[in-house]
């Protein structure tokens, strides 16, 4: 009798494992890992605009407000993406493709995470930081996700702009207001996304002509992307040097080094293409994450320190 009582139990109540197993899915619907690169430009963007150190409370409000409008963007991407989830390797263990939350579930979860964006981001720095964190939100659900993503191969192009808002909402955060640096970090991020997300296409092409999805390398020869990948790559790299006239030697320098590095892994994945020579498009993505990290922690430390700037 003792047993079987405790196999009703379990069957009938949740255990810890059960709740850990729903609290982890959702966590997962909200793409913690693509989170976490969004949240990298956020600080160095509000040390520049401070001019140094901002107010911890205001970081950590910041950092609250900009987690959860971008957990809410990648969960409604989820919602709307979940057929292409289910075809691709690389996406069909997400939670809505294994049953695991309910469509239904994740639609009202990832309204509720954009209001309580807009919610503390308003009530702890300004409408302005709010704003944009909700354009942003909105942006990558209806123009990339929506209106994109499957019907061109420019998409991650003109859609990754939403991934360059945090800097903004990070300036704004601290200045109310949004000054031609902060303008110059979007530019930075947005030209660093087509060779950041087509080197990691390239790996997955498979899996993206499988899902009908017309990234870059599903319509072009590997030649013709890494072309677009070297070009995009330069342009990011020169993009950085705009920042001299609010920085010191220490950004300067390390923007060069960085640079350098990420230009000469883009060149040799372009060669090695162009001698038609196996190559791993990976090594590029993953120094493109360093590289990014390593740049934006940069002007952190720059600003923090207080040096001179050389303008």
């Amino acid at each position: 009798m003792t047993i079987t009582n405790r196999t009703v139990q379990s069957e009938t109540t949740p255990g810890r494992a059960g709740v850990r197993g729903v609290l982890g899915a959702y966590l997962s619907l909200t793409k913690p890992r693509v989170i976490e690169q969004l949240l990298v430009t956020t600080i160095p963007a509000m040390f520049l605009a401070e001019r140094g150190i901002p107010s911890l409370w205001l970081v950590l409000v910041t950092l609250i407000g900009g987690t959860m409008a971008a957990g809410s963007a990648n969960a409604l991407n989820c919602v709307v993406d979940s057929d292409i989830d289910a075809v691709m390797d690389r996406t069909k263990s997400r939670p809505l493709v294994s049953y695991r939350i309910s469509r239904g579930h994740a639609l009202v979860f990832s309204i509720a995470l954009s209001v309580l964006s807009f919610a503390v981001l308003w009530a702890g720095a300004n409408v302005l930081a709010a704003a944009l964190a909700l354009s942003a939100t909105l942006f990558y659900v209806f123009v990339y996700t929506l209106l994109l993503k499957r019907r061109t191969a420019q998409n991650i192009v003109w859609g990754g702009a939403a991934g360059c808002m945090p800097v903004l909402v990070g300036w704004a955060a601290v200045a109310n207001t949004v000054e031609w640096p902060a303008l110059v970090m979007f530019a930075v991020v947005f030209l660093w996304t087509p060779p950041h997300f087509w080197s990691l296409a390239m790996k997955y092409r498979e899996d993206y002509e499988r899902a009908a999805v017309p990234m870059l390398p599903v319509v072009a020869t590997p030649r013709q992307v890494s072309v677009r990948i070297l070009a995009y790559s330069w342009a990011t790299v020169a993009s950085t040097l705009l920042l001299i006239p609010v920085t010191s030697w220490i950004y300067v320098a390390w923007a060069v080094i960085v640079g350098v590095t990420f230009l000469v892994m883009a060149h040799r994945l372009h060669s090695g293409i162009s001698r038609g020579h196996e190559v791993n498009p990976m090594k590029l993505f993953h120094l493109s994450n360093s590289y990014l990290t390593g740049l934006f922690l940069a002007i952190a430390v720059d600003a923090a320190v207080g040096l001179p700037v050389l303008a």
